[in-house]
């Protein structure tokens, strides 16, 4: 059967359905596009990519095989995939399957070039990937799903964050203890930081204040998640009451609630940063380097209050990509140190934040 990806612009490409539509039914997200050429397993499972399509630059998936191993969540939390080709053989069909278990839509066989350089010039799009006998079964599909999408929950951090408090030994015996706010942390970050510290503590985004002061850290870090920083309910309040207290550093969506924290604005960016091949100068620890990034929203530099500076920038446009503010202890990138996938130069800024505390 042949399969649509529908944009709420109108605009339509049809591919190849993968698996059965009965088994795997049609769903709508942002449409969003990603240059990474590997890390596929890692990118479906970011949480950060909940309720998003993701359609690669790269034309061959699935073509090194799976490894839950490499997993950054508990489950896949993208509402469909799409590439040119998707690996399906007698020797190996392991993504392919790995998605329709799940069922996430998948199609292949369309023009993605021709899909990314659209989403580069209109900007992020709601769409639909759907199954269907012809493209005007397949807008009627597509319409009512992205309605329905659209009228959801707005605080996408809060669908993918941990409902409970969840602590884990770390494996030094003298290093500090760290709480972490989840806002869709990854496993990554968890591991960079069980592996220099004695005890890490994941708490829900929405855990109050006093939960945080009780358990008492030697720092905070604000992790990465999905969604518009503005619709994140109570953690920038959290935030701002903690700051000043113990040494905080946010990463990604994390980046962004400190920024709102101390008093920034956040806006959407035309078509989001999403890959691994992103410059960045970063004037912490005066090194350029590349960096694997996944975010729609940026902060606002001219809206930083005047103790706190830029200290990174994206070399391809020029926006923010970390801020610091000394006065508070606090500082953030909005790309992603832990990796998985992508370039691992920016690891150092784990010890930068370590060392501090």
């Amino acid at each position: 059967m042949k399969g649509y990806l529908v944009l709420e612009s109108g605009e339509i490409f049809a591919g190849r359905w993968h698996g059965d539509p009965g088994r795997v039914p049609g769903r709508a997200g942002e449409v969003v596009f990603n240059t990474s050429h590997g890390g596929y397993e890692e990118i479906a499972t970011d949480p950060s990519y909940f309720s998003q399509i993701m359609v690669m630059t790269a034309p061959q998936m699935g073509n090194y095989g799976v490894d839950k191993a490499c997993w950054e969540s508990r489950r896949l939390w993208i509402d469909g995939f799409v590439a040119t080709e998707i690996q399906r053989s007698r020797r190996d069909a392991g993504w392919e399957q790995r998605l329709l278990d799940a069922g996430i839509p998948v199609l292949s066989g369309l023009d993605t070039r021709k899909i990314v350089l659209g989403l580069r010039d209109s900007g992020t799009p709601w769409g639909a990937l759907v199954a269907a006998s012809g493209p005007d079964e397949a807008m009627v599909k597509a319409r009512e799903l992205i309605q329905e999408k659209k009228a959801g929950e707005k605080d996408w951090a809060h669908a993918v964050a941990r409902r409970e408090l969840e602590v884990r030994a770390g494996r030094a015996a003298g290093g500090p203890r760290v709480a972490i706010l989840d806002f869709g942390c990854k496993e990554n970050t968890l591991r960079e930081l069980e592996r220099e510290c004695s005890e890490v503590a994941v708490f829900p985004g929405r855990a109050p204040e006093r939960a945080i002061r009780d358990w008492n850290p030697s720092g905070i870090m604000l992790s990465n998640g999905p969604g518009d920083p503005a619709d994140v309910r109570e953690a920038t309040e959290t935030v701002r009451a903690l700051l000043g207290w113990k040494p905080v550093f946010g990463i990604c969506m994390g980046h962004q609630i400190l920024a709102r924290a101390l008093g920034a604005s956040t806006y959407k960016l035309k078509f989001g940063h999403r890959g691994g091949n992103h410059p960045v100068r970063d004037d912490l620890t005066g090194r350029v380097y590349v960096t694997s990034q996944n975010h729609g929203y940026a902060v606002k530099a001219d809206t930083l209050p005047s103790s706190a500076r830029v200290t990174h920038v994206n070399l391809n446009d020029d926006t923010v990509e970390g801020i610091e503010c000394a006065a508070k202890k606090c500082f953030s990138v909005q790309y992603h140190p832990e990796s998985h996938p992508g370039p691992r130069d920016a690891r150092l800024l784990f010890d930068y934040f370590l060392n501090g505390l």
